[in-house]
């Protein structure tokens, strides 16, 4: 029999009780607080080289890139042999792309896919919740791999090809379906870069078979193929959660629902990084969710 998963009950007085906590000023200064403070996880797996920082959803815009300085800041104290990036640079209808600068600052060889923001793919509550239901009726095996029937006529390439550019100017390589074979202290690495799967863009590279420890970098975790040669999917979007109201965190550490952490029902192994920052409000507000800053090495005994 399946884990039996914990009843939830919410009354209708309950939950206006919790809409009224987060709206206290108290409330929103921790909220304010915790955006503003990444953790950092450390990832120890088998067979995976040291030195991999992965970060996603950065959505750079005037009022947050004094605390993406300091990530980065935090990022070089980990002294990466790699940095991998997992999309959403960009934040806003008319994003200044002249922010994307701030990643000549990371003292290590930076790696990236797009995300959905890059593309203005689903950027809003109603468009998002198409998107996800249209991810549902799309084949996600390895073999049939097909998410063009996202791709419609709000989907910005332009966006995407002048972000590309500006991104290579500044040392972080885009993969778009495409993979490297890297050496990371004499242990070497497969990395494939999927785009972006809400945009329509994705479309994986066949990958040659190797013993070489495999990554996929994605955007949005439901855009994975379960069956991938993978030894290990990195994906962000979710934030997290971003607000983690009582009873989700339950949800999600049970496989409900899939926001943040280590998952493995079945296939590859997936990680979901809570990100760095958030794309719907004009302040990165967070709640049981902060921001994350994910190590990845081998486990210690393996040193």
């Amino acid at each position: 029999m399946g884990q039996k998963l914990p009843r939830l009950k919410y009354s209708p007085f309950y939950l206006l009780a919790i809409v009224l906590v987060l709206a206290t000023p108290p409330t929103l200064g921790y909220m304010a607080w915790e955006g503003q403070h990444p953790s950092v996880t450390h990832l120890l797996m088998e067979g995976a080289p040291g030195g991999i920082v992965f970060i996603a959803d950065p959505h750079l815009r005037e009022d947050n890139i004094g605390y993406i300085h300091e990530v980065i800041g935090e990022i070089n104290a980990l002294h990466p042999s790699i940095v991998l990036i997992g999309g959403d640079f960009v934040y806003g209808e008319d994003p200044d792309l002249s922010l994307q600068a701030v990643w000549q600052e990371i003292e290590a060889p930076a790696y990236a896919v797009l995300g959905n923001h890059d593309y203005k793919a689903g950027i809003d509550a109603v468009s998002g919740l198409q998107k996800i239901i249209a991810v549902s009726g799309t084949d996600h095996t390895a073999a049939g791999y097909d998410m063009s029937a996202l791709q419609d006529g709000a989907v910005d390439t332009a966006l995407a090809g002048a972000l590309t550019d500006v991104l290579e100017e500044n040392g972080v390589s885009v993969l778009r379906n495409e993979y490297l074979t890297l050496d990371i202290g004499g242990t070497p690495i497969v990395l494939v870069g999927v785009d972006d799967g809400w945009a329509g863009m994705a479309s994986p590279p066949q990958v040659p078979e190797t013993d070489a420890f495999t990554i996929y970098l994605i955007h949005e975790p439901e855009c994975r193929a379960v069956d991938w040669d993978a030894d290990l999917i990195l994906a962000g979007h979710t934030h997290g959660g971003q607000i983690m109201l009582p009873g989700m965190k339950e949800l999600n550490d049970n496989g409900v629902l899939e926001l943040s952490g280590f998952v493995q029902k079945e296939g590859a192994p997936l990680y979901i990084t809570r990100g760095l920052a958030t794309s719907n409000l004009r302040t990165d507000l967070r709640l049981n969710a902060p921001p994350e800053i994910v190590a990845i090495g081998p486990p210690v005994a393996s040193l």
